[in-house]
């Protein structure tokens, strides 16, 4: 099983969610089992939507783990804050967001909140490696 883990700082945030989404890319360009094409651009949104939430919401730090399984890729994104990501109701007009985690569960297989053992909390999104067409 191919695993890879990244530390993301936020020197400048948008640099480090940058950081975050190449350092995706290149984990599943390096695979030795390629992920289709869709399949990867999903799950390099679903690693910008956690590691966002993770440095606005949860502490300004994270860690982030992908972990690249048979069927699908798993994120897993790790802070220092114990609150749970929530869904809410989105903000059409102040730009505060709230876009973000009901589409990483609509994109997801399946998501979890796990309390760490150090106060923090890990939030996953298992995503498919095959793209799937809904209409």
């Amino acid at each position: 099983m191919d695993t890879m883990s990244v530390t993301v700082v936020p020197v400048r945030s948008a640099t480090s969610i940058a950081g975050a989404r190449e350092s995706a890319r290149a984990f599943l360009e390096g695979l030795a089992i390629p992920v289709e094409a869709e399949a990867a651009d999903t799950v390099v949104l679903v690693v910008s939507e956690l590691v966002t939430n993770a440095l606005r919401h949860g502490g300004g730090t994270c860690t982030l783990e992908l972990t690249a399984r048979p069927d699908s890729i798993k994120v897993a994104v790790r802070d220092p804050s114990p609150r749970a990501p929530r869904i809410r109701t989105p903000d059409l007009n102040g730009g505060t967001g709230g876009f973000g985690w009901p589409m990483v569960n609509r994109l997801a297989h399946a998501t979890a909140v796990t309390p760490t053992p150090t106060g923090g909390k890990t939030v996953s999104a298992l995503l498919p490696r095959v793209a799937h067409l809904t209409c």
